[in-house]
């Protein structure tokens, strides 16, 4: 929580204002906003007209029906339809029909202007969580990132697009409504106004306490997000240890939770609105009670009385909006802070200009130290070695040694501080290399690779989109894939489901590598890529490898010493340190760490065998 506080500080720094950071979402529909207000401007003058139409209608024209003559006074209205009344009626139609048209372009533009600020939004929201470092994520639970980028997004949406754009139409409705209001009546306009601030300040007492409100259920939503992307992505976990029940009350609880959250929230908006109405009926019925009492006594005639009714009866409800404006408000500077943390989140540097150095030469590393964060204990302590180009090194240790971290530097998933030490591909420190160049000329099985949800194709093809059949036939040779893929009705084309769920964790294991061979990188890492296969697979594969990556630098990181029975050398991590480091028969014969791990290993092929 310290560091999201501290990083809530940051994006008041890095951002600015609200507005600032709305200001950069609403390039690209600006102006369609603005085309909306204008025409909203529009609609609110038209409906302004309309009052004083009607009200001159009853005082001008019925108000001289006693000097009709007398043979068309006997025809209720002939006059009325023909002159005064039929010039009302007419005008009012006619802008009846102007104010309908101009509220549809108002939608219309309102409309488009809100998906393009939803598509932008998106967009940046998307990119930029493309750019961020493991080391976010690791600090971010999934759940509440996307809860972030979609619920707040329709926050942040629903205001601009239904409360900021009416505002101008309720500011200019307000100030024109009381400029007709105070040439009709102005002691009864005055009474009218001075509910005005009431309503403005009994908005901004609940502003703050709808804002704190807000904000506490959207972070307890993020959290139920959280649980229930956890549970769909490890429904087989769930179901394996027969969690269900567990995990279901797991979820209640948080859901419970949350709803309590949400119903303090509908407390304070009932009586925000609770209050806006009664305050809202006092005004109306003042404004009534009043005007009629200065019909009969003269001050006012029928026609501007009717008027000043109508008047009052369209002033309520801007008046009433401006209120919800300031609790809207609340609730969408919550959701743009929240996608501000993202957004001011720093990017992973991509070391545009950075070097490309050729790729098939030694990686030393140098007193290497490393540490996830800063509260946690080193993974890697005071670690130096060197991998001959076009060598093929073991990593061997145990959980928790370091074997995956030294891999993730070395591409540079995670950055190496300044003072800790350094990895050197040849002459060239790795903090100087581009990172796309890095990365592409490196290939990095893990230990559960993740497939996207299209077809095997698909997935084989990320490193080379532009690979032939012919080589990723010979990939998938290679890896011992086209083994399954010839028992799949669909062979390449069949379609492996969200996180490759319709293939085994060893298909999953040789399909990423089969991936990773496409894109003929320099320097191939398999980290633990093989535990998931086989004995005799696992042989077979090797071997097909050796042949391919002659010339590529290999590191095989593991724990099974049957996979590094090809390896030039071994090296030995034991708890974030070197142990040991030499050819497999120079391990074997000191008699170490490695001697002792190969012997109990042996031992259990002995037990399985017997």
């Amino acid at each position: 929580m310290k560091k999201q506080d501290d990083n809530q500080t940051r994006v008041q720094r890095a951002e600015g204002s609200h507005a600032r950071l709305l200001g950069r979402f609403l390039q690209g529909s600006l102006h369609l906003f603005g085309i909306s207000i204008l025409c909203s401007l529009c609609v609110s003058v038209l409906d302004l007209v309309n009052p004083r139409i009607i009200g001159y209608a009853v005082d001008t024209v019925i108000g001289n029906a006693a000097d009709l003559p007398a043979f068309l006074a006997r025809i209720p209205g002939i006059r009325h339809v023909f002159s005064g009344i039929g010039a009302a009626s007419l005008a009012v139609v006619v802008l009846a029909l102007l104010a309908a048209l101009f509220r549809f372009l108002a939608g219309t533009f309102n409309a488009k202007g809100a998906e393009t600020l939803v598509r932008r939004m998106r967009e940046l929201l998307f990119s930029h969580l493309l750019r961020l470092p493991l080391s976010w994520y690791a600090e971010n639970q999934t759940g509440d990132i996307i809860q972030r980028c979609t619920s707040d997004v329709e926050t942040i949406k629903n205001f601009v697009s239904e409360q900021l754009t009416q505002l101008f139409r309720t500011i200019l409705l307000i100030v024109l409504a009381l400029a007709f209001m105070s040439g009709i009546s102005r002691g009864l306009t005055l009474i009218a106004f001075l509910f005005i601030p009431v309503i403005v300040l009994y908005s901004l007492f609940f502003h703050s306490r709808i804002g704190a409100a807000f904000q506490r259920a959207d972070e307890e939503e993020g959290k139920l997000s959280a649980i229930v992307q956890e549970n769909l992505t490890g429904v087989r976990v769930v179901r394996a240890f027969g969690r269900e029940a567990q995990e279901r009350e797991r979820f209640e609880t948080k859901n419970r939770s949350y709803t309590e959250f949400w119903v303090h929230l509908m407390k304070l908006l009932s009586a925000f609105w609770a209050s806006g109405d009664l305050i809202s009926g006092l005004q109306v019925m003042l404004v009534v009670v009043l005007g009629a009492a200065f019909c009969v006594r003269g001050q006012l005639s029928a026609g501007n009385y009717i008027a000043f009714i109508t008047y009052n009866a369209m002033l309520t409800w801007p008046v009433r909006s401006l209120g919800r404006v300031i609790s809207e408000m609340s609730k969408a500077g919550i959701s743009i802070d929240r996608i501000a943390y993202i957004l001011s989140s720093k990017e992973e540097d991509e070391r545009d200009g950075g070097e490309e150095p050729d790729l098939h030469q030694d990686i030393t590393f140098s007193h290497v130290f490393f540490r996830y964060q800063e509260e946690l204990p080193l993974v890697l302590s005071d670690v130096s070695f060197t991998v001959r180009a076009g060598e093929t090194l073991g990593i061997l240790g145990g959980t928790g040694s370091g074997k995956t971290t030294a891999a993730e530097l070395l591409d540079a998933l995670y950055d190496l501080p300044e003072g800790c030490g350094s990895i050197r591909i040849g002459d060239t420190d790795l903090r100087d290399i581009s990172r796309h160049y890095l990365r592409r000329g490196i290939g990095f099985v893990q230990q559960e690779p993740y497939l996207f949800s299209g077809t095997l194709l698909h997935n084989l093809t990320l490193a080379n989109p532009a690979a032939t059949k012919d080589e990723v036939e010979e990939a998938a040779k290679i890896s011992c894939l086209d083994e399954a893929v010839a028992k799949f009705e669909e062979g390449y084309e069949t379609v492996v489901g969200e996180r490759g769920v319709t293939l085994s964790g060893g298909q999953k294991q040789r399909t990423a590598i089969a991936q990773m061979l496409l894109g003929n990188p320099t320097i191939m890492i398999f980290d633990d890529a093989l535990s998931a296969v086989d004995a005799a697979t696992d042989a077979k594969i090797r071997r097909a490898l050796s042949q391919k990556s002659k010339d590529a630098t290999v590191l095989l990181v593991t724990h099974r010493i049957t996979t590094l029975s090809g390896a030039d050398r071994i090296l030995v991590l034991d708890h974030g340190r070197v142990a040991e480091l030499g050819t497999p028969q120079e391990l074997y014969e000191k008699n170490g760490l490695y001697r002792r791990i190969y012997d109990l290993q042996a031992a259990g092929r002995e037990e399985d065998a017997g």
